[in-house]
């Protein structure tokens, strides 16, 4: 067991040198839900080829009447991937360079001790949630952990380092890392590099994360009474994978003991303060819609609700960031459908300290009432205006929340309303490279 409170140095599974890791590594399954073509062109690229496709399950195909038997399929590959040597073990962080367009994003690969994490919205723990936790939504992710192999995490983890201690401390020594591995991502993901970190420089970033994580540290930071539970590791991606490994602990740690390796969860961690690394909104997106959402909209939040057409997704784009930067009390959103007709939404006293909670609670009730038959979230301003362009469709375009506010209101005011940021656009997101063992290796 490691002396570091909520953390430890990983045990990672590398893909064998001779694999081609540009058929490897795909986007987390999480992305392009409303989009199956893209899975298709994924699958189609793969091929026949070893790949970390064949060891998770996208999202899009959630609630497809075969899921059992992906589901089965999966865990098979896993251990067929292991028994032929696929997989080789890596015991150490490891440095992770991602190139995005022009901008280079750095994090460092560690397992989160699950003892310490609470996905609560009340959790004052020292891993938190950022948002909240769509506990249905666990369900099909628990049933792929559960007598899983291995697991492949695409969790990204934030920390408050504005003196650049732990990342950057260790990125500063690149030249003197071995490299692991590179390559280029499919479908315009970038470039990703990963470069193992020595004992000894993993150890002084791990005194340097303890340090963060000091009582009076915390308080000074946030500008909180002395003895507050300090926040360490706030989650940035992943929420629900990472809530779905806690629950799969809780339900074991009896059974198995507490040095299981389903204790923790292997994670990358991102300093917030990254310039490569901006806060991207969360769009909502509504199928199947037969009601006048602008109307139910204006009765929900009566006089506080002023809705206005303006004349293109870019001008609606702009106002509503604009609208953002300001100063004013007003929450603004953009509503665009049906059709190519698009709208301001601004809503004056507004309920919730952000615009996605005062949102939300009224297109809940606006599915509840039969006015749509369904809800997805989506990343990317582009991606949302095109789907929501479908006959049927309409969407909700939210402004992002600034870096600095992020994690400051979530230590002040508890997690953000679910689904209301993402680390990036969706071709930033994190692919899967990286596995650990959810059980001990055999023997030779």
């Amino acid at each position: 067991m490691s002396e570091h409170l909520g953390f430890r140095l990983p045990h990672i599974c590398l893909p064998r040198p001779d694999i081609d890791l540009a058929k490897w590594a795909v986007i987390a399954c999480d992305q392009h839900t409303a989009q199956p073509d893209y899975w298709q062109q994924v699958a189609h690229q793969v091929g026949d080829a070893p790949s970390s496709l064949k060891l998770i399950l996208p999202e899009a195909y959630l609630g497809a009447a075969d899921g059992e038997q992906r589901i089965e399929r999966i865990q098979q590959t896993m251990r067929r991937y292991l028994a032929d040597g696929l997989l080789q073990d890596h015991d150490g962080a490891i440095l992770v360079e991602r190139r995005i367009d022009a901008r280079v994003r750095r994090g460092l690969m560690l397992e989160l001790d699950l003892e310490h994490y609470d996905f609560d919205a009340a959790s004052t723990s020292l891993i938190r949630p950022t948002e909240g936790t769509i506990v249905e939504r666990l369900a099909p992710r628990i049933a792929v952990r559960s007598g899983a192999a291995l697991e492949l995490p695409h969790i990204l983890v934030l920390i408050d380092d504005p003196q650049g201690t732990v990342i950057e401390a260790v990125a500063a020594q690149r030249e003197a890392l071995k490299p692991l591995y590179r390559t280029e991502l499919m479908l315009g993901g970038g470039q990703v590099a990963g470069y193992a970190v020595d004992a000894a420089r993993g150890e002084a970033a791990a005194r340097a994360l303890d340090a963060l994580a000091q009582p009076q540290a915390f308080a000074d930071r946030y500008g909180v009474p002395p003895g507050t539970p300090p926040l360490l590791f706030a989650m940035g991606d992943g929420n629900h994978s990472l809530a779905t490994a806690k629950v799969i602990w809780e339900r074991c740690k009896a059974r198995v003991g507490l040095q299981h390796p389903s204790r923790y969860a292997l994670v990358e961690v991102l300093n917030i303060h990254d310039a490569a690394l901006h806060v991207a909104p969360i769009h909502r997106l509504l199928f199947g819609v037969t009601g006048d959402l602008r109307q139910a909209l204006a009765q929900h939040f009566g006089a506080r609700l002023h809705c206005r057409d303006v004349g293109s997704a870019d001008e609606m784009r702009r106002q509503v960031s604009a609208a953002a930067a300001g100063a004013g009390t007003r929450q603004t959103v953009g509503l665009i459908g049906p059709g190519a007709r698009c709208s301001l939404l601004e809503i004056s006293d507004p309920p919730s300290p952000l615009a996605v909670g005062s949102l939300q609670p009224a297109i809940d009730a606006y599915i509840a009432q039969g006015g749509a038959a369904d809800l997805d979230y989506v990343h990317g301003d582009e991606v949302l205006e095109t789907l929501a362009a479908v006959e049927g469709r309409v969407g909700l375009h939210f402004a992002p929340l600034g870096k600095s506010d992020l994690l400051r209101h979530v230590v002040l005011n508890g997690p953000t309303p679910r689904k209301t940021f993402s680390m990036g656009e969706a071709h930033e997101k994190r692919y899967y490279v990286e596995a650990r063992r959810l059980s001990a290796p055999e023997p030779a």
